[in-house]
């Protein structure tokens, strides 16, 4: 059965055969239903090629030439090289610096450091190119939508040819189970050329987002890759290639290529560091360079190998390795909960996504029509109206529709259960069926019942034409458009009794796309984790606040013109997709500008969904989820697909998401802090006391340290309730203060063992204890903050993993061993090996509380004033304002709460008053 359209009719009574109206007896309208369908306009001279005589079509001349202009209908490829992707994970200022670092190695002819350096390089490019295993494929994927052969007239003859050689003007015959091969126009007639005044019923869900299957007609547009559900016309073809709906899907991909929010975090991280060591680095080689001057240490080389270590032994060589490690692990976790990671940043992406905008059909909703409760006559049940639905429906019939009226039935009625033969109906006969027909809007059945012979009719179909049939009824015609205003399709059930030709009405089915049963609860997870969910939806807008409604959802759903009205500015339509749940009967292009407005906002954005629709949306947004069940398009578009069903595993995503974050931001922070502390120590120290460190044991610490921070992959963390932001200021101020702390820490190391304890400080002494005591403090003091950088509170809030305290303490014991029996440097002896070690761990408790200050005492209104840039200032303006409006409705909220309290109280009081004077009389 095609989709039911509702027409407005009125309802009167009927006397003798004739309608009236009295005044008794008010007509009731029955509420217009219409599809909305977004109508695009062709140019006058494409208009001029599609006016093709349909029983001829096209000559073959004539379809060269339009190939030339138009091109194939076929969506172009876009390749990546490979080679130069990979070539892609040697590029940001991190890899910059390490790589300019391996330059001036090779120069110096320091093939150790060199080794090191393009063995840390090529490991980190490999786990990101193996890792990742980028899908571009998005545009072959949404190329194999389209249908590989199509009939066409072409000279006179009904023939079969490839899809990519169509060309607008070609007349194409649609029928049954065919795949739209270009966007065309319905023509109204038959594939013989006769008139035709059926309609075709055309599944286009996965392009635009439509709950049911659309009744189309002559004049209307159908798109490429959507499918006939029913029926058969000639139409002629209006788009082709890449200016279809599916190729402006295509388009919108292809034009989406930006840097993703990782690896801009990680380049501004990068970028920091490189501008203190390049100055504080380039201090030193100019000093020495000028103070060592005719002498063989002021050499160029010689300062330029200085220099060399210094650079090597500040610049975080392992940074990108952890993360990109800590990352490929989360994955893996996700994995397991069939979470697959296309692209390895989306992991840390996840963390941060404030706004999650949701496709509704096949996402939110099943996609499945599905019986909803009923509208019953006085002395019929639910299980009434079902059997005489199942009566008169159309057995193996390719529609919807009639497949959810069935499939409710055998489900819910004890009769249609086990059944040896289920073609039969226990008790039951239908001697006769008229099938649905656009003519009639209905089907008719003739029923026997075994039990007492009586014969019956059923009749079910459009809600005005089962009215009609039972002469009108007012309370139907209510319930109808109570249904209608929520976006429920309504099928009226009729049925005679006896020999009475007269037919008495049972009822009102009603049918709905329902939401999938996990939906409502991970919205709700979603919103408690700070993550706002929105619908965007292609189907209609009833619908979708219906929807909405049973998802607990607010039902503020826009149409699509809220996103392009021309007499709103851009601001004004931004404030609309901050404020509002959802938009309805929109198209790729309006799933995508929604993306894109919220991310100009400075939001990081999630897009779920399913269908070709979607991919643009899913390909712009931050962190793009292709659901269970999604077509090639979605799958490929998607920086995450779900293999199982429903969005429950998004909640799962996010936790793990947010875990991993605050692993990579403990990382990063005491990263920063160690190369801040290495880089101020050593410039000062250098330029105070001209002391140095051998290459062996800066580079020792630097493969030390970042080998055993690969395991907080496995440490344990606190998930926050909110998004999480990286907050580079504060990340970045903190780093400073905890590196000034850790400078201190040294310098006090070096001049209490020279002064107290008599060690020498001159490198040339042959007592070399001060290099190995220096050592031991920079290898273990800074290597100590990583267990008070793993959250914002105090370290004993949240206890790190055996595994993480293990490594960590284990490469330092190993370090004091060296130390203590001098191998690779001079001994120092238990004492000072010991002392140091326990010094360092007494100076992470002090540094913990330095953060804990410093954390409680940021706030975005101290960025906001110490570092006043425009943005900032607006958003602080903004903050105030809205925290005043809140107030201001939290205060009017009060004030009637008092009033309604008041209220109640003066009713009792007057109530138990009127029961005294009662009781009294």
């Amino acid at each position: 059965m095609s989709e039911i359209t509702e027409e407005k009719i009125v309802i009167v009574e009927e006397t003798s055969g004739t309608s009236k109206e009295t005044s008794e007896h008010k007509p009731v309208e029955l509420i217009e239903h219409k599809h909305v369908e977004n109508v695009e306009e062709l140019p006058p001279e494409l208009e001029e090629l599609l006016q093709t005589d349909p029983s001829k079509g096209l000559t073959t001349d004539e379809v060269q030439k339009r190939l030339e202009r138009f091109g194939r209908n076929e969506l172009a490829e876009v390749k990546t090289n490979p080679f130069l992707k990979f070539l892609s994970y040697f590029t940001g200022a991190i890899a910059y610096l390490i790589e300019l670092a391996g330059i001036f190695a090779a120069v110096v002819q320091d093939w150790l450091d060199f080794g090191v350096i393009v063995g840390l390089l090529i490991v980190n490019a490999f786990i990101g190119f193996i890792e990742e295993a980028r899908a571009e494929n998005a545009l072959d994927a949404l190329k194999q939508t389209l249908a590989l052969k199509a009939k066409v007239w072409r000279d006179g003859q009904f023939v079969e040819v490839d899809t990519a050689e169509l060309v607008p003007g070609d007349i194409i015959g649609l029928r049954l189970g065919d795949i739209v091969p270009a966007d065309g126009r319905l023509l109204g007639l038959s594939v013989t050329g006769n008139e035709t005044d059926s309609n075709l019923s055309i599944d286009q869900s996965a392009l635009t987002g439509e709950s049911l299957p659309v009744d189309k007609g002559k004049g209307a547009t159908v798109y490429s890759s959507s499918i006939v559900k029913q029926g058969q016309m000639l139409a002629v073809v209006t788009k082709t290639g890449g200016d279809t709906f599916v190729g402006r899907a295509a388009n919108l991909i292809s034009i989406t290529v930006e840097q993703g929010h990782f690896q801009k975090i990680v380049n501004a991280i990068g970028n920091f560091l490189i501008l203190i060591t390049v100055v504080l680095v380039g201090i030193i080689f100019i000093y020495q360079m000028v103070h060592f001057r005719g002498t063989h240490n002021g050499e160029f080389l010689v300062v330029i190998g200085k220099c060399l270590v210094l650079t090597i032994a500040a610049i975080p060589v392992g940074l990108p390795t952890v993360l990109s490690v800590t990352m490929a692990v989360g994955a893996k976790q996700l994995a397991a909960k069939k979470v697959i990671v296309k692209r390895l940043t989306a992991v840390e992406e996840m963390a941060s996504v404030s706004v999650l905008c949701s496709d509704k059909t096949g996402t939110l909703t099943l996609n499945e029509l599905t019986f909803d409760e009923p509208y019953l006559c006085p002395g019929y049940s639910k299980e009434d109206i079902l059997l005489y639905s199942y009566l008169s429906a159309e057995p193996g019939a390719n529609d919807p529709i009639e497949f959810a009226v069935r499939t409710a039935a055998e489900e819910s009625l004890d009769i249609l259960k086990n059944r040896q033969n289920k073609h039969e109906i226990p008790g039951y006969k239908v001697t006769a069926f008229v099938p649905f027909n656009p003519t009639t809007k209905m089907t008719n059945a003739t029923v026997v019942s075994l039990d007492n012979n009586e014969v019956f009719k059923v009749a079910k179909g459009a809600p005005q034409v089962i009215i009609k049939l039972v002469g009108g009824d007012d309370d139907a015609v209510r319930a109808v458009n109570s249904l209608a205003a929520r976006g429920l399709r309504a099928l009226g059930v009729a049925r005679t009794n006896g020999d009475n030709e007269n037919y008495e009405l049972v009822g009102m089915i009603s049918l709905l796309d329902p939401p999938r049963p996990d939906s409502a609860e991970t919205i709700r997870r979603c919103q408690a984790y700070g993550v706002d969910v929105k619908m965007i939806t292609g189907d209609q807008l009833i619908i979708a606040k219906e929807v909405a409604h049973r998802l607990g959802m607010n039902r503020v759903i826009l149409d699509a013109n809220h996103l392009v009205d021309p007499d709103k500015t851009e601001e004004e339509v931004t404030q609309h997709c901050e404020r509002a749940d959802g938009f309805a009967q929109v198209i790729p292009e309006h799933k995508y500008r929604v993306v894109e407005l919220l991310q100009k906002r400075g939001l990081l954005v999630g897009m779920t969904g399913d269908g070709v629709n979607d991919a643009p949306a899913l390909k712009k947004a931050n962190v793009g989820i292709a659901v269970h069940g999604c077509t090639d398009a979605a799958r490929s578009a998607a920086d995450i697909v779900l293999l199982a069903p429903g969005l429950s595993t998004i909640v799962d995503g996010i936790m793990t998401s947010r875990a991993i974050f605050q692993r990579m931001r403990s990382y990063s922070l005491y990263r920063i802090t160690s190369t801040v502390h290495f880089l101020m120590f050593f410039f000062c120290i250098i330029l105070a006391e001209n002391w140095e460190m051998r290459t062996i044991l800066l580079i020792l610490i630097t493969l030390l340290n970042d080998a055993a921070t690969l395991v907080i992959s496995v440490d344990n963390t606190k998930i926050s309730q909110r998004p999480d932001k990286w907050r580079l200021g504060q990340l970045i101020t903190l780093s400073i203060v905890l590196g000034i702390f850790l400078t201190a820490a040294s310098f006090a190391h070096f001049y209490i063992a020279h002064y107290v304890f008599g060690i020498p400080k001159d490198n040339d002494n042959e007592d070399k204890r001060m290099e190995t005591i220096m050592y031991l403090h920079i290898s273990s003091c800074p290597h100590f903050v990583i267990f008070s950088t793993r959250l914002s509170g105090f370290f004993w809030e949240n206890l790190p993993s055996p595994t993480f305290f293990i490594a960590v303490m284990g490469t330092q014991i190993f370090a004091m061993f060296i130390s203590i029996y001098g191998l690779l440097t001079p001994a120092i002896g238990w004492a000072w090996g010991v002392g140091i070690i326990g010094v360092s761990l007494g100076y992470f408790v002090v540094l913990d509380c330095v953060k804990v200050i410093i954390f409680r005492f940021w706030s975005f209104e101290f960025t906001a004033r110490v570092w006043p840039t425009p943005q900032r200032k607006q958003k602080l303006r903004n903050r105030i304002e809205r925290k005043a409006f809140e107030e201001k409705i939290s205060h009017n909220i009060k004030k009637v709460r008092k009033v309604v309290l008041l209220s109640k109280v003066i009713s009792a009081f007057r109530s138990a008053a009127n029961k005294t004077k009662t009781i009294k009389a």
